[in-house]
Order: structure tokens, then sequence, then C-alpha cells
């Protein structure tokens, strides 16, 4: 026999005569009523379309379905007219404390298939969930809340599902690990497009989780119904639906494997029925074993020979590291040093050398500095590893030039090089070094100072530079160089703030993320919300370390509802807000084109006292004085912690 129990369900003076209400009794909903004195307790749920009882009303004597109005007697659940559809009832006892129902304790769990299918991403390593729990996806958020409860991963609620997918996105680029992403079906599956988007063009493995209307009205035009595997196309690099008679948990193994070796986005779709099907007694979980290969793939030694040759007679060897290289700079780095040639970075690479290293000359292109430009431009030979060429990085293709990247597609993409190299990055640097013997480069450490002497004296006149419209970005960025801790891990937005950032700010050991190919207004914030999970995962590399998010007010207003998650989840994040009143970027933009200024102002809030309404530190700074005691006090901050910065929209 099932074990029975009992609930309070109401006090004496809760429910007013002729009135219903819906309670919860343990799991079950209860629709309660009270009518002619006597008081009831019906199952909820209607049995026609689920409609909740609870929220209907009396009227004639009768309970009326609040979704397609058919009546119930208030007191046995029965329909008028003899029909067989009525509600079940409980047993109410009206005691001296309350009115008490008895109700059946739910049966023991029996596993579902998405059950096995979050154990089984548990087993490839997803550590953490964004996402937003919904009417589509329920069955599926229950097994991973049964995973958060054993302690296997860690889910956070967000506001808008845009900011799940830039937090995958970002943890993806950080780890070259996947995070997952969970959406209900229709309206936030595609709200996760655009972090979607992100993870593909910039190459990060994550995994988009959403739900589907059931198979049976799957079609013709169902509430919320949209075709997901239309709708996530080009995004999705691997998408499956998941059916009745799927192998479940072999569609997880694919989705984990193609996202983590295909560095993209992997989405399953979960019909609303098939979440809840009961998993086969011999099904297991999946996992990685056996499924991954060796990845160290080093390239023909026949290419190898000929780049050491082309190395080995060049006076001026540049080596220029992009995004894709960030897990192999220990080997270029000992590449460089034992060369005694510069080091620059694309963009997207910004951080991967110190700029404090005797070789290191910081970014390249648009928001490069000329210590950089001036090393390619002077060399007489390039060697590029894990970055794409694309017009933003600048590197110009009239210097001879070793490309390396593991993805064949990538190599001579934009124009011919002339010696493309097929191979995973730490295993070409290694075999290069063992082939390369003596070169005839000279030591650039002195010249590298040099440039970096004229190019600080340039950013310390720019630090006097004042207008009275607010503080310029050479002030920012030089307080927080001063001031962020040297492995911090930095968010960056885009627009004007992203590129005075790539500018003036000098890195030490910060590790930097930023929305590259796809340039997304919005992703700085999201993006520090995934930093930071992975700071509280045990991985050495990540494991407690500050995490900072740099925007403009633009940027900002895109996700800022999601402070209240960091606040709620007590996430260690500060984000400096650079605030000028307007879209920056675009209005030098259109006064370059020789356009009208127009649409491109905006009306903010006081956006540290809005920290503060969220639960967040906020404080707001209108001078460079005040920046780096401002700055200091937010990031010593225990949570969350905002700098509104009265930024100059011209001093840049």
């Amino acid at each position: 026999m099932p074990e029975r129990r009992w609930h309070k369900a109401l006090a004496l003076d809760e429910l007013p005569e002729g009135r219903v209400k819906s309670v919860s009794c343990g799991l079950a909903t209860i629709c309660m009523a009270h009518y002619a004195g006597r008081y009831a307790a019906l199952d909820n749920r209607c049995p026609h379309q689920g409609g909740p009882l609870g929220e209907g009303s009396i009227e004639n004597g009768l309970l009326r379905c609040p979704w397609h109005g058919w009546d119930f007697d208030p007191l046995t659940g029965a329909p008028p007219g003899g029909y067989d559809d009525g509600v079940e009832t409980f047993e109410v006892e009206v005691r001296e404390d309350g009115v008490w129902v008895c109700v059946e304790e739910p049966a023991a769990h029996q596993p579902t298939v998405s059950d096995l299918m979050a154990e089984s991403l548990v087993n490839w390593g997803v550590r953490q969930v964004f996402g937003m729990v919904g009417h589509s996806n329920l069955g599926l958020a229950d097994a991973l809340r049964r995973q958060q409860q054993a302690g296997a991963l860690s889910y956070f609620g967000i506001r808008h599902e845009g900011a799940a997918s830039f937090a995958c996105s970002a943890y993806g680029k950080l780890t070259g690990r996947p995070a997952a992403c969970l959406a209900i079906a229709g309206p936030g599956a595609t709200n996760l497009l655009t972090g979607l988007w992100d993870a593909n063009v910039d190459r990060a493995p994550a995994i988009a989780l959403t739900g589907q209307v059931d198979t049976q009205v799957l079609g013709p035009g169902a509430f919320q119904e949209i075709d997901l595997a239309a709708a996530f196309g080009k995004v999705a690099q691997w998408s499956q639906p998941v059916l009745h008679s799927s192998s479940h948990a072999e569609l997880v193994n694919l989705a984990c494997k193609s996202a983590i070796l295909n560095r993209g986005v992997s989405h399953l779709i979960f019909p609303d029925e098939v979440q809840t099907l009961p998993a086969e007694a011999s099904a297991r979980a999946g996992g990685p074993e056996g499924r991954l290969p060796a990845r160290g793939i080093a390239p023909p030694e026949a290419e190898l020979v000929e780049a050491a040759s082309r190395l080995r007679v060049a006076a001026r060897p540049v080596i220029i590291v992009g995004h894709g290289a960030r897990f192999e700079m220990d080997a270029i780095t000992r590449l460089a040093e034992r060369l005694r040639c510069p080091v620059v970075t694309t963009f997207k690479g910004k951080g991967l050398i110190s700029d404090r290293h005797p070789l290191g000359c910081g970014v390249l292109g648009r928001s490069g500095t000329p210590i950089a430009s001036w090393f390619m431009n002077e060399s007489d030979l390039l060697v590029v590893f894990g970055a794409s060429f694309s017009n933003h990085t600048g590197i110009t293709p009239k210097k001879p030039t070793i490309q390396v990247d593991f993805d064949p597609m990538m190599l001579g993409k934009f124009h011919a090089v002339d010696l493309p190299v097929w191979g995973e990055i730490g295993a070409t640097v290694a075999r290069l070094e063992d082939t390369l013997g003596d070169c005839r480069a000279s030591d650039h450490t002195a010249e590298v100072a040099e440039r970096w002497a004229i190019w600080r004296a340039e950013k310390e006149r720019r630090l006097a530079e004042e207008s009275g419209a607010g503080v310029s970005s050479a002030a920012i960025f030089a307080a927080l160089t001063r001031v962020l801790p040297e492995d911090a891990i930095v968010a960056v937005d885009v627009g004007n703030n992203t590129y005075s950032f790539g500018r003036y700010f000098e890195c030490t050991k910060q590790s930097v993320l930023m929305s590259g190919y796809l340039g997304s207004i919005g992703f700085g914030f999201p993006a520090a919300m995934g930093a930071w999970a992975a700071t509280q995962e045990d991985d050495p590399r990540f494991h407690g370390r500050k995490v900072v998010s740099i925007s403009g007010d633009g940027g900002f207003g895109q996700y800022m509802g999601d402070l209240t998650t960091a606040v709620k989840y007590d996430m260690n994040i500060t984000h400096v807000l650079l605030n000028n009143g307007q879209l920056g970027k675009i209005t030098k933009e259109q006064r370059a084109g020789n356009w009208d200024v127009w649409q491109t102002d905006l009306h903010n809030p006081n956006f540290a006292a809005f920290a503060e309404l969220c639960g967040a530190q906020g404080e707001r700074v209108e001078s460079k004085d005040q920046l780096d005691a401002a700055l200091e006090r937010a990031i010593g901050a225990d949570g969350p912690a905002l700098v509104e910065v009265m930024a100059d929209a011209d001093l840049i």
C-alpha cells in the first residue's frame, strides 16, 4: 500500500467561503474549496486540458475550470449530468490549527531517459549549466536538479537565455571544455542563438539543451513550436532530436565528442513527453572512455624541416599568436626566447604573453599598440600560431609567412601563405624546437624595451588630457593596469571601451575573454558569469582567480537584469562600466562616414544605484583621482560589485 501523509493545507481563516485556492501538499498540488460551510480537497488538474482548478471560481454552486469552463461539484469533484470525467478528492480534517489534507506519498523515483542523459553529460565533464526552467523542459530540468543535488554539477538560473549562452561560450573559451545552456522550446531556444553563434565563430565548445513541444503535435503549429533543427542549422555543428527510440546515452556521447573535437556547438532537442520516459533497466550512462583520441598530432616531417630552415636564416622573425594558441603558450614562449624574437598577439590573443615579458609586444591591429605593428613591419619572417588573419587583426600579406593551425581550412584562408603547416600547435612547436638548430636571428630584447618606452611616454601624455566631459580611457585603463590582480580573468565587451582596453591596458598574467569574430554587444557581463563558474572548480588553472568584466553603458544594458543572477549565486565579479551616455563606437563611425550622428544617445539610470538595488556593491566615479580607490574597494568586495565610471566619449 502506498504511504499516506497528512499535510497542513490552510490556516482556518485563509480561504473565504465560496472560494477555491491551489495549495502544495508535499509534491502534490491540491485545489482547496470552501463551500456551504465545508472544506474539500480536489485534484488540482482538470482531466481535459490540465487546467488549474484552484485558479477557477465557484459559480451557481459549481467549480468552473478557468481554462475551458467545465464544471465540477466543489465538494465531490463530480461533473454535472452524470459524466464520468470527475476529479479525485482527498480526505480532509479541520483541526484547531488549520485544515489538513491526507495525500499519498509519491512513489520512489524511477530513472528516466533525461536522468540517463544528464548523468552522461556529467561523465563527459559538463560541470556547469546556465539556463531557464520552463514548461517544455521540466523533465530534463528535474534530471539536472538531481545531478546538482548529488554534487555532480552546478546550475545557474539566469534572467535571459542569451546570458546563459554567452556564459557557456566564455566558459568554453577559457577552459577548452563545454558547459551547457538550457532553454524551453520557441522563444527560449531562439534567445540562445546569439551567444551560441559567438561560441561557433570563436571555436568554443558548448552544449545547448532545448525543450520542444510534444511529438504528437509537432508540425501543425502548436504553441511555441518552431523548427529547432532549422533554427539552429548552421550555428550548431551537431544537432539531433531526442526520440522515443533513440539510443539516449549515445546521443550525449556524440554531442559531447563533437563539441570537444570540433570546438563548436552541439544541440540536443528534447520533446516534452520524451523527457520523462522510463530509462531501460539495462541502459548505462555514456562517457568519454574510448571515444577521444590523442590530439597532439604533429605535421609531416618535410613541413617541419622547411619551417626550421626558414627560421634558421631569418634575421628579424616575429611570432604572432592568436586565440587558437591559448593553451600552448609555454612552448611558444620558449621558442621565442630561443629565437630572441618579438611576440605579438591578435586582439583575441591579448594577454597570452605578458606585456612585462622582455619579448612581449602587445596587440596587433585596430585595437593594438604601435609596438606590435612596428615589429611586424620591420620583420623578414612571420610565424603565426592559431590566428585567423581577419581584417581587424591586420597581419600583412606582404611578409614571408609560416602559418600553423589545427584546422586545415584556416591555413591560407584569406590569402596564400608561404608555408601552411597543419598540426596541433603544441606538438608542432615541440617538434620545431627539436628540428631548429642554430639560428641567425639577432637579439631583439633591447629594441622591444625601446619601443615600449616610446609608447609608454605617449600614454603618459594622453593621461594629462582632460576636457571636463568625463574620465579619459587612458586614465581608466592605467588605473586598471595598476589595480587589477595580475592573474585576474577579464571579460571585455565590444565598443570603444574594448578598443581602449586593447590599446592601453598592460597585461601581466591576466586571461582575457572577448566576443572575437561575432563582436556582440552585451558579451562582457554574462561572460564573467561563465568565467566565475570555472573559478569554482578544482582546475588549478582557474581556481580562486578574480573575475572582472568591462563594458560600456550600451553593452551592460543588454543583460543588466542578470546582475541579480550574480547576486543570487554570490558570484564574486567586479564589473567596470564606462558610462558615456552613448553608443560611442557607432557615433564615431557615423562621423567617420560623414553621416549625421543619429540615435546613438542613451538614457541611462544611475548604474551604481541600480547595482545597490540589486543587492550588489555599487560605486560611481566622476574623476580620475577617484579611480584607484574605487576599483580597489570593488575588487576587494565579498560578492558582485559594479564601478560606474563617468567616461569621456571622445578621449578614447
